[in-house]
């Protein structure tokens, strides 16, 4: 992406590559699009990782991962992703998912989400600081309500369900995952 209307943008809740074909937009008040890239990861005792977080006031609970940067492929956005949000070096696995429907940003009514997702694989043993429920902050966590801020979460895998997650096309993967 090199035309003139492609950014890099601080105003999401992580920097976020967005751009769009030469100003056009099929969608009024749409002006760019959003890669963002996630992971599924597991353990040894079936469950998998979650994260929920406090952005700006509404909370969320989505699959870690995030937006790619510029001069990062998808697999390394995600490996970054992983290592700024757990801690952890993991494996990309095989794709799962990406969006082939519209959907507008639930952070950034301007931006249009392309979303992909993969299977993520621990490459050391996993040693996060996790909860057990949701929403479990700090109060300090959530003081400020223009603040961001997120906790792990493992899930049973018998318990995750499409209303486990938040956001419509993590939704649309859990139901994928669980067929």
């Amino acid at each position: 992406m090199t035309d003139n209307n492609t950014s890099l943008e601080h105003e999401g809740p992580d920097a976020e590559i967005s751009g769009s074909p030469a100003g056009v937009s099929h969608v009024s008040g749409v002006d760019s699009f959003t890669i963002r890239v996630y992971g599924i990861l597991t353990d040894s005792n079936n469950r998998v990782l979650l994260s929920d977080e406090f952005i700006r006031g509404d909370y969320f609970t989505k699959f870690p991962g995030g937006g790619m940067e510029f001069g990062e492929g998808t697999r390394d956005c995600l490996k970054r992703e992983f290592m700024e949000e757990t801690g952890l070096d993991v494996a990309i696995g095989d794709h799962i998912y990406t969006t082939d429907y519209f959907q507008i940003s639930a952070f950034n009514k301007k931006n249009q989400i392309v979303s992909i997702y993969y299977y993520a694989h621990a490459q050391e043993p996993i040693n996060v600081i996790a909860k057990t429920i949701p929403f479990d902050f700090s109060p300090e966590q959530v003081s400020d309500p223009n603040g961001q801020s997120e906790v792990l979460r493992w899930v049973a895998w018998d318990d995750l369900s499409e209303d486990t997650v938040s956001l419509p096309i993590d939704k649309i993967v859990v139901g994928m995952l669980k067929r």
